[in-house]
């Protein structure tokens, strides 16, 4: 499968391109590449129409391109469409841009551009196409544990659902919607008017069918006439290890239900992952301090050193250690997620001096000393004096 090119190399506009930007650049490109504007390369143009549609739905929505900047135009390799290690449909941070097929009616766009639209087509915008259903969004905390492992959690969401019933129709069993009869199922009447500056015409949304083209006649009891009814589904959530703070899953077709047939929207979770009394992140490597002894410090020792996941490193530091010193532990920090890579284990050691001693231990620190002629260290003069 070729390999998607860059969003804003399509648009034409760099990355820190403002959102005024971006839509400037869509619309021009959109007009040069409708497929009605080029009967004689229609395929090429469709193409690349849908091409800089497909980038302009990622880089306006702040969220999409957010994960897009962190994960490309494919999201993470590997977790998209249900063909990753955990499957059911799941994408992993960011979003994948697997799919933006219902960016709605694309020549409604164009009537502004071209006064009318092209091949025909009505400049009133039509709203009772297929529609895709709204997406949610849900912050989940998770432990530092969890983020380093991985977790499946188990979420409970407050959505709309398909009524079982009608199956989304709102109408009674045996029963359908029928054809506005006062818009012909277009979801919107064209009103003339006569002015001193001559006959303005004016279009609106239908108010006798909401602009859905439909009205029930006998509505579903169950549903009360809506197609969809509130409940509060219990959905499992994977977390692949190695998720950072802030970083977002994406749960494909669980979002609100779509209508007239549209996609279900996609649930969107924000994790945040709480402080550790010991650990801390950066990046990918995982730091920690280690208290050693004096003993230890001096003579050298060999340490188990505590990983997250519960087991223990021996790792050996040499004699005569400083405080302050680091040291790393290849390969024993975060995953990366979507990659078989992993970040180090960074410890620092902390020599702690003892507060209290025996008669005994006081004895023998004395006696250490007095071999050492112990005096405090005599700073050379510079060459400035």
């Amino acid at each position: 499968m070729a390999e998607k090119r860059d969003y804003y190399e399509v648009l034409g506009v760099n990355k820190n391109a403002t959102d005024d930007e971006l839509k400037k650049a869509y619309r021009k490109l959109a007009k040069k590449y409708h497929p009605d504007a080029n009967p004689d390369n229609k395929a090429e143009a469709e193409k690349k129409f849908k091409e800089v549609n497909e980038a302009y739905e990622t880089l306006s929505d702040p969220q999409k391109r957010r994960m897009y900047d962190q994960f490309g135009p494919d999201g993470p390799q590997g977790f998209g469409g249900g063909q990753g290690p955990f499957g059911g449909g799941y994408s992993y941070t960011t979003s994948g841009f697997d799919g933006f097929g219902d960016f709605g009616d694309l020549g409604d766009i164009f009537s502004s551009f071209f006064g009318g639209g092209f091949g025909g087509r009505q400049s009133s915008r039509k709203n009772n196409g297929p529609r895709k259903g709204a997406d949610l969004n849900l912050n989940m905390d998770i432990t530092f544990e969890e983020a380093f492992l991985g977790v499946e959690k188990e979420v409970v969401i407050t959505r709309n659902e398909t009524c079982d019933i009608c199956h989304g129709t709102g109408a009674k069993p045996g029963t359908n919607p029928i054809k506005c009869p006062q818009c012909h199922g277009t979801g919107q009447v064209t009103q003339v008017q006569n002015t001193i500056l001559g006959q303005v015409q004016t279009t609106r949304t239908c108010g006798n069918c909401h602009g859905t083209g439909e009205v029930i006649t006998e509505i579903c009891e169950h549903c009360k006439g809506k197609g969809t009814i509130r409940k509060q589904p219990k959905i499992k959530v994977k977390i692949p290890a190695g998720i950072d703070d802030n970083q977002t899953v994406v749960l494909r077709g669980e979002g609100e239900p779509g209508t007239k047939g549209g996609a279900k929207g996609d649930l969107y979770i924000t994790l945040r992952i709480k402080r550790h009394s010991i650990y801390t992140r950066k990046g990918n490597n995982v730091l920690c301090d280690i208290p050693i002894t004096i003993t230890q410090a001096t003579l050298g020792a060999e340490l188990e050193i505590p990983m997250v996941d519960g087991s223990k490193e021996k790792y050996k530091i040499p004699e005569g250690t400083q405080t302050g010193t680091k040291f790393t532990i290849r390969n024993k920090g975060f995953k990366y997620v979507n990659s078989n890579n992993e970040g180090d284990f960074v410890f620092t050691v902390q020599v702690q001096t003892p507060k209290r001693l025996t008669k005994e231990q006081r004895d023998l620190l004395i006696e250490l000393a007095k071999t050492m002629n112990e005096q405090p260290p005599i700073k050379k003069k510079g060459i400035f004096g």
